[in-house]
């Protein structure tokens, strides 16, 4: 009876009723002591223990052997590094079982011993320490997706045969305006990669090497459903986008407008009406006719976020339908809301509509006829306009515009994360067309650091800026211009983080002599075209060369001028697909904090085919292994991921 009242009593009591030499001798024990050790041990404090959503860094070695882990097999040849499960990151790390004992220190990959106190804290401490400084850029390279260099080597293969227009199966009249209007005045006029890559893919063209059959039940399943075509086209900056789209957007449109009966019974009827009146002008009739099929409903629609790049996308199609003989408009902040009425409903019709999606979808909501007849949708920059700031307004017109689109297009120089996992699940058939050279800074663009530590500047950001436009300022002057006693004015960029300190730079840099003028979202939109007209201009600007103004000390007072530079300074505002083809020089006067923020404000310089210059000014508290990162994967024409 003693011993099955014994017995029901449960272990951890009995052990606390024996000597403490019983429970160390007796091997039955052996098995639950350190089970005992573990659950009678005092809780630590919430902020010593590692979190649970720490990984195992033991989770591809399998399980412990009781003899000790097994040492790595080292490998010598040309093949040593494959088959890792530890990336080789850390050349200091320890391998096998160093340290590992009981009585050492912890091990870099292992679990910490079984030493109380601040053993534990000060190693996981170290581990964060080790961690945050061991992967340098890391995080600013996640916001990117990755494209593997095994399909940009099979991209460049299937463009290398692509060097002509003419192999594009367009319409007479479209190839006539890229000779004479778009690429005017051009020597050696050849697609750019993501053209040679965009204007077959969206007219349905085949062409280049094929890299492998499609799929049949893909393609099977895709014609039962008779979904709309989604595409979306990432290249980098100043590749020319703009055309890639455009170029199949308007073929497709003229082809269409041959087969619109709509469209032709209207045109037979304005024939019918003209021979009645005797052959007297359309113009000065047709505000009595009756309006055309296209009246406030037009068929193509681009999407941009700024008013700039309203000016600008719409500069380039008019270049292609004066010629194509198509009615293309903008709507931006710019115009009056009478130039903007007119432009949407005029009354002989409108087939292409460049447009900011506030002002749209606002126009939407009261006339949701504008989106009736939509067959084509353009979202340029979609990395910004599917961003909190643009989401909802570019969704409503998505939304809207479904039931008659039959080509959905989207476009960006970065494909961050968030954008990549917002189409796989909004848009899983999309086709993704990228460049060879997809987040990758051109190499004509070569990148300067400034050490703002160091003398003569001791930590002043300002002194450096100015100093750093006043020696290409100087450099400038050195050399004349189309003719003589004229130099070349330099037009620079300073990219800022925050828009606090886009005045405060630009009242400085006026201080010291130089021509500089704020640019943030604070700014009017009329009056940033104004400031950015002579930057996307591609006509030269001279001055007259004057000895005194470009004096020999590198960072002036304010009674000396630099009259040879022009400087706008802003932030990412001014970084977003603006093609300014007249900057040849961009000072970041912070460090991006991603490499998105580099891709897009380095990109601003060395634009179509041109040499550029950036030069980041790196204080004491930013990242100087990140900026050195940039730099080497820009010396190597490799993509910041």
């Amino acid at each position: 009876m003693w011993r099955t009242a014994r017995d029901s009593v449960c272990l951890f009591c009995r052990s606390a009723t024996r000597p403490r030499t019983a429970l160390v001798e007796t091997p039955q024990t052996q098995s639950w002591l350190g089970l005992r050790a573990f659950a009678t041990r005092p809780h630590e404090p919430r902020d010593r223990r590692p979190s649970r959503m720490v990984l195992s860094d033991r989770v591809s070695q399998g399980p412990r052997s009781r003899d000790g882990p097994k040492p790595r097999r080292e490998v010598d040849g040309p093949w040593s590094a494959t088959n890792r499960t530890v990336a080789n990151i850390d050349p200091d790390r320890r391998r096998g079982g160093e340290g590992r004992g009981r009585g050492g220190p912890p091990s870099r990959g292992g679990p910490p011993g079984r030493d109380r106190g601040g053993t534990r804290e000060r190693y996981l401490g170290e581990t964060r320490d080790k961690d945050a400084t061991r992967f340098k850029a890391l995080k600013m390279q996640r916001s990117l997706a990755s494209v593997s260099y095994r399909e940009r080597l099979t991209v460049k293969n299937r463009i290398s045969d692509v060097d002509s227009f003419d192999q594009f199966n367009l319409l007479p009249p479209i190839q006539e305006a890229i000779q004479n209007e778009v690429l005017k005045g051009m020597v050696d006029i050849k697609p750019t990669p993501v053209q040679r890559l965009a204007v077959p893919a969206l007219m349905g063209q085949p062409i280049g090497r094929q890299e492998r059959e499609p799929d049949p039940r893909q393609s099977q399943r895709r014609a039962v459903e008779k979904r709309r075509e989604e595409f979306l086209l990432a290249a980098e900056t100043g590749s020319g986008k703009t055309l890639a789209y455009l170029l199949p957007v308007i073929n497709a449109l003229k082809e269409g407008e041959a087969g619109d009966e709509a469209v032709a019974a209207y045109e037979k009827r304005l024939a019918a009406e003209q021979e009645h009146r005797g052959g007297a002008p359309v113009s000065e009739w047709i505000d009595k006719f009756e309006p055309h099929p296209n009246h406030a409903r037009p068929r193509a629609i681009v999407l941009v976020p700024t008013a700039e790049l309203v000016s600008q996308v719409l500069t380039t199609a008019k270049k292609i339908s004066h010629v194509a003989k198509l009615k293309v408009r903008g709507i931006s902040a710019t115009y009056n809301p009478l130039k903007i009425e007119r432009n949407m409903y005029s009354h002989g019709g409108i087939d292409m509509i460049v447009a900011t999606p506030h002002l749209l979808a606002s126009m939407a909501d009261s006339d949701p006829n504008i989106l009736s007849r939509v067959s084509h949708l353009i979202v340029d920059e979609a990395d910004s306009l599917f961003d909190r700031s643009f989401s909802a307004e570019t969704s409503k017109i998505l939304d809207r515009a479904t039931p008659s689109l039959k080509q959905l297009i989207l476009c960006s120089a970065t494909i961050p994360r968030h954008l990549d996992n917002y189409l796989a699940a909004h848009f899983p058939h999309i086709r993704r067309i990228a460049t060879p050279n997809l987040h990758a800074i051109p190499r004509r663009v070569q990148l300067g650091v400034i050490d703002v530590a160091k003398d003569p500047y001791r930590h002043n950001k300002l002194l450096a800026c100015a100093d750093a436009i006043w020696t290409i300022g100087k450099d400038a002057a050195m050399h004349e211009g189309a003719s003589k006693d004229e130099v070349d004015v330099k037009r620079i960029m300073v990219f800022v983080n925050e828009r606090e300190t886009t005045q405060e730079v630009a009242d400085y840099l006026l201080s010291r002599g130089i021509d500089a003028i704020a640019m943030h979202r604070d700014t009017p939109e009329n009056r940033q075209s104004e400031m950015l007209a002579s930057f996307t201009s591609n006509a030269p600007l001279s001055t007259k060369a004057d000895g005194s103004d470009a004096g020999s000390s590198p960072v002036p007072s304010a009674a000396r001028r630099l009259p040879n530079t022009k400087v706008i300074v802003a932030t990412d505002l001014a970084s977003r697909g603006i093609d300014t083809v007249a900057v040849r020089h961009v000072v970041l006067f912070d460090v991006p904090h991603t490499t998105i923020d580099f891709i897009h404000r380095l990109g601003r310089a060395g634009r179509m085919g041109r040499r550029g210059r950036g030069v980041v000014l790196v204080g004491k508290h930013d990242r100087k292994d990140v900026v050195a990162e940039v730099k080497e994967a820009m010396f190597m024409g490799q993509a910041l991921i």
